[in-house]
Formats: C-alpha cells, structure tokens, sequence
C-alpha cells in the first residue's frame, strides 16, 4: 500500500464536493449526491491509485477509470480537471451548457479522461467489463516474456441504479465466469435511491451476491481513505482470477446537512444550500474555489505520471524493435488501418451457390479475420445458428485470453454493453452476434454505440418471417426498420452471398459508427446476372442498379435481402422498361452524392414499387405517393418459412401483381 498524503486528499475531496455544489448550483441542474458522496473515494482514485498521464490521455497501458453512474457527472468533471486533464475551470463553471465539454452525462471522445458515454444505468459495468476483456486479449496477444506492455487495472464506480439494471447482472456473470482479475468495480452503496430509500426495492447482500458469481468483494467506510485506498491497492495487485467489488458505504450528498443520507440528496435539491454547504466545508465564499496546495499536490502528481509513462514508452520502444510484427499488427488496430483491398481478399462464391446469406456469413467471416488479425467474434449462445465463429482462432477463457471467438451466454444486452467496452479501448475490432428478433435485448447498447460513434459490428440472423416455424415471437417483422431510425447506424440487409461479402467489407471498413448485418436463415438465390463486382460495391453505396432496363424507363422496383431475387424474377415478368433497385442499405445509400442518387432513382419515374418482408414505413420515402410498397405490417405465423412467406405476399408473383394494379 503507498503512504497516503491524507491531508492532500482529503483537501482535494472537500474542493472536489465545492466544486460540484458550484456547478449545479449555477445552473440549477444536475446530481449532487454521487458527486459528494464518493468524494473521498475519487481523491484516492485519482491522487493516489490509479496510473494516467494527462498529457497522454489515450496512453494504452493507461488505467481506465468508467463512471458507471453517469448522472452523477460532475464527479469526473471535478477529478478530471483537478488531476491536470485538458478541462479547464472555465468548462466547470459551463455545466451542462451548450458546447461545453462538460456536458449533463460524460460523453466519449469529447472530454479528455471520459472513457466511456454511460447514460443509461448499468451501461457503464458493461462498457468496464469489455475493457477487461480487451486489456486481458491485448496482454496475451502482446506482451512477451522480456517486455510488458499492458497490465492495466480497469475501473468503475456504480451506484445502486446500475446494479438493478440487467445489463450489469449480465456483465457482472461474465466478468466473474472469466476471470476478469483487472477489474475493480467500486460500488457506491449509500442506501438510497432516486424516489426513495434503497430498502423500498431491494434486500439483498451485495458482497454475498457478487462472490456467488465468482467475485472478490469486501465492504469499507468509503470516507475513510486508509480503508479505500486498502481495499483498492489490495484489488490491484492480487490476480488470482477474481475481479473485486469494493462496497463503500457512503452518505450520498454529504456536505449538505440539509439533504444528506436522503433521496432529496441524489438530484439538484442540495443546491439550493450552497452558500451554508462552502461554510461547513471550510471553504472560503469565493466559488469553485481550488486552493494552491491542490494544484501544487496535483501538479506533483502529475511530474510523476509522466515519468512513469515515459519509462512504459521506453519498454514499447524496445518491445516494438524486437517485435517488429507484432508492434504494425498493434499500431493497425489502434490506428484503424485496414488492407486497402479487403473486398479483393473474399473469395467470390461459385456460381451454383445456394444457401442462406447467415451461412454465407459463415464463410466471409473466415477471410475478414484473416485478413484483419484483431478482428473478434462473439455471440449469444447462438454460434451455431449465426455462423460467426472464427474457425483459425480459440476460445477467449479464463485461462488463455488470446482466443477471438467469445462465448456471451445467453446475455444479449451484456453482449453489446461489453462489445462497446472493446470498442471504447480501441485495440480490437469486436462483433456480436443474435437473432435478429433479439436485437431488441441489446437496443440501448446499440443506440449508445451510434451515439459515441463506435465501430461495432452486430450479426444478427434470421431477419424474417422466413425463420417460418418458430411463428410470430421470432419473426422479426419491424426489427430492421426499428434499428433503421437509431441515428449513425448502418444497418444492412445483404441479398445473395456476394451482397454479404460486400456486407462484411463495409461492416469492418467503417470507423466512425456501428454496424447491424441482417442475415437470413432461409436459402437465397445467387444472383449470377448481376456482375460480382457490382453486388459487392453496390452495398459499400448503400443502393445500386441491380438489372438496368433495356427500353424506355417505366417502373422501379425497390428491394434488399431475400426479396432481391423476387424482384429480379419479376422484371424478367414485366418486361424491358423495369429498373430493379438493390437497397441493402439505406444510410450507405443516403451517404452518396445527390447525382449518385438520382442516377439510381430518377425523379422522372414515379412508377415504383418496394418489396421487403418487413413494416413498411419507411420505404414511402422512395417510393413516394405514386408508388406502392409489398410489406408486412402484422406479425407473422406459425408455419414452414416458404408458407409463411407465401401467405404474406414476399413472392414474385404478388409483386408483379402489385405493379400492374399501379396502370
């Protein structure tokens, strides 16, 4: 254990509390609770435990530290500028402001020090229990025997929200089934929630409930510094394949007499107290007051740091000239760099290939890993059915971290909060892999994912009606157009094996958002009259010219996945004045130049027609009022796929019914 300087920390944790009431006070919003009440837990974190470097806020063996508890906010406002980050008093006295980079819950990639964007409650034990996965693959994949890159302790505080949440319980059972021992989740137990005391709606041991799932956990007084800084020196150094819960009980908005130990205390209410709050903390009248000896503490601090990171910097130096190899795979992965001819790695499928593009998946897969080595593939319990295993790789376990295949259980939410986790940390390329009606299980995560603009990829397989006997529960009629409408979200729905090459291609190559595959169960027709080139580039576009007609233009016929094949047949049926438009991907689409997107759809025909086995809404927007659209805007039946699809009008015949009934 070091040798704690608890009057600087203990001065830092009571400027930390004033600056926080100062904030939310001037602006009459935000949560003083978490703020106050852990502050004492964030002077040992950020003046003490944890290894950083302000100056190299993205140092890769960094410790990370996630504010699970995001409402709580102004705690890493207030620890990240005390500790010397790029985050200015100015931006403290602008909380919640427009523009600020301090705004209401931490966003990613806007403030240095934010690891993560936790909104919602639980999010955030995900998100840290994908660092630890990633730093335990980046350490097995890495470090050698004369040089240790990453050994980094993963961080995060909670409150009783986030343990209540699913998503955490999820991620908490897989942190503890795999041996995350560099995790130290900091629960800030204070009894109380935001309606009301916590004994209203919950009664168990939270020590007791985390050594059920395989945790270390001890309870502490979390304003007492020797006990937290005992408790998380002692998680850090001891790996013996247990992550730790460390239990602070703490009086949530303490420094508020007026509200402390209560629910009035977890928002804004305390604020209204400010002036009374400074004086009982000793603090002068002046406003987000940091007295010298704090910034003197830190600054010291802070010399400390970058020495510390410039010793690692010299171990990277001498690992990356021993290491040649290793080091170009490294520095691609955090990079983003990708082979410029990913698509020209995918071998094309024969030409008598007929099978469901989820299996067809199953074989793109195998090249995209090889051609990108910190590509990782998991799934829900459902590697059989999704088709995403890497076939060259093993298993990530607890005893060897170096596989790229990860077995989620049956814990789609968890899935996706962990795959943003791997994502946050930047090494690893990661997707996860559902039926396509489970999507829903992991929407918050996929929708945080868009918001941060992470990389993600999710497989999701048996996109339709077509699942057939399984009926209407698994059928997922408004799934795709449900995850259409999250904003920075490229969802694409490939319609024939080479449209998912060019799927898995435009999945990998994109960095700045995620992306959802929508892959059938049923067979597919290869579509061997459209050029291999064109399919797989005309999904990088989002939507192309499929069969261009052979006379004068009367008719558009719009479709993606498996009703691509419908209406191609149906074109040949009606005749040479029939455009048929392959839409896998609507935002891809809406990406392109307006002259890319009139070529492909002319506003001088208003003759068209959309196919999808899905809601129809949001096809009106191209097809427009003269046109018609042939979806399915019910849910679906208990029947063979092929009878179901039938039934519900997803055939060729139906459409081409459909379009002469339009004159």
């Amino acid at each position: 254990m070091s040798d704690l300087n608890k009057e600087a920390l203990s001065r830092a944790a009571t400027e930390a509390r004033g600056l926080a009431i100062d904030a939310i006070h001037a602006c009459s919003s935000g949560h003083l609770g978490l703020p106050l009440g852990a502050a004492d837990i964030g002077s040992v974190l950020f003046g003490d435990a944890m290894r950083f470097n302000p100056a190299e806020p993205k140092w890769l063996n960094r410790d990370r530290f996630i504010l699970s508890a995001g409402h709580g906010s102004m705690f890493i406002y207030g620890w990240l500028h005390l500790a010397g980050y790029n985050l200015s008093l100015e931006e403290i006295k602008n909380f919640r402001q427009l523009h600020s980079l301090t705004p209401g819950h931490p966003e990613y990639d806007e403030t240095e020090g934010v690891e993560a964007t936790t909104g919602p409650l639980g999010q955030g034990v995900g998100n840290a229990v994908g660092y630890a996965m990633s730093a335990k693959m980046a350490a097995a994949k890495y470090n050698t025997a004369d040089h240790t890159l990453f050994d980094q302790t993963i961080f995060a505080l909670a409150g009783d929200g986030c343990l209540q949440e699913g998503v955490a319980a999820e991620a908490i059972a897989f942190a503890g089934h795999f041996g995350l021992d560099n995790l130290v989740l900091i629960y800030d137990s204070n009894d109380v929630t935001l309606d009301a005391m916590a004994d209203v709606t919950q009664s168990y041991n939270a020590c007791d409930r985390f050594k059920s799932f395989g945790w270390d956990a001890v309870q502490v007084d979390g304003h007492d510094l020797d006990a937290v800084s005992a408790a998380i020196n002692e998680a850090k150094s001891n790996r013996n394949g247990k992550p730790t819960l460390i239990e602070a009980k703490t009086i949530i908005g303490k420094g508020i007499p007026e509200v402390a130990g209560t629910a009035a205390g977890h928002g804004e209410g305390g604020a209204k107290f400010a002036e009374a709050a400074r004086k009982g903390l000793g603090l002068p009248d002046e406003t987000f007051f940091v007295s010298d000896e704090t910034r003197a503490f830190f600054a010291d601090r802070k010399e400390k740091q970058a020495a510390e990171f410039a010793q690692w910097q010299d171990t990277y130096d001498s690992w990356k000239a021993s290491n040649p190899q290793l080091a170009s795979q490294l520095e691609d992965g955090v990079d983003g760099n990708l082979p410029e001819n990913l698509l020209d790695l995918i071998p094309e499928f024969p030409a008598d290939y007929k099978n469901a593009t989820r299996a067809a998946g199953g074989e793109v897969i195998q090249a995209v890993a090889e051609a990108v080595p910190n590509f990782i593939s998991g799934s829900a319990d459902l590697y059989g059915s999704t088709k995403n295993y890497i076939k060259s790789s093993g298993d990530f376990t607890k005893e060897d971290a170096s596989g790229r295949n990860v077995w989620y259980g049956i814990r789609e939410h968890g899935m996706g909060a962990i795959c943003n986790g791997v994502a946050y940390d930047g090494i690893f390329r990661v997707s996860g892999a559902t039926f396509a009606v489970f999507a829903d299980y992991l929407r918050p995560s996929i929708r945080l994912a868009g918001l941060a603009g992470l990389p993600v990829g999710y497989i999701l397989t048996h996109d339709s009606v077509g699942v057939g006997e399984d009926g209407p529960t698994h059928q997922p009629v408004e799934t795709v157009s449900g995850l259409r409408v999250i904003p920075n979200l490229d969802v694409i729905r490939p319609g024939d094996p080479e449209e998912t090459a060019g799927a898995f291609a435009a999945m990998i190559e994109r960095k700045d958002g995620p992306t959802a595959l929508f892959l059938t169960r049923q067979s597919v027709a290869t579509l061997n009259e459209i050029p291999v080139k064109v399919r797989r580039e005309g999904v990088l576009q989002g939507g192309y010219i499929a069969k261009k007609e052979t006379g004068e233009l009367t008719t558009i016929l719009l479709a993606t996945g498996s009703e691509l094949q419908h209406a191609m047949e149906a074109a040949t049926e009606l005749g040479d004045g029939v455009r048929v438009v392959s839409m896998p991907c609507f935002e891809r689409f809406e990406r392109q130049s307006d002259e890319y997107k009139k070529s492909v759809l002319p506003c001088s025909c208003t003759k068209r027609v959309a196919i999808e086995a899905g809601v129809s809404d949001l096809w009106w927007k191209y097809v427009g009022c003269a046109g018609e659209v042939v979806g399915i805007d019910r849910f679906g039946i208990s029947a063979p796929g092929d009878t179901v699809m039938e039934q519900l009008g997803m055939t060729a015949a139906n459409l081409v019914s459909v379009v002469k009934s339009l004159g």
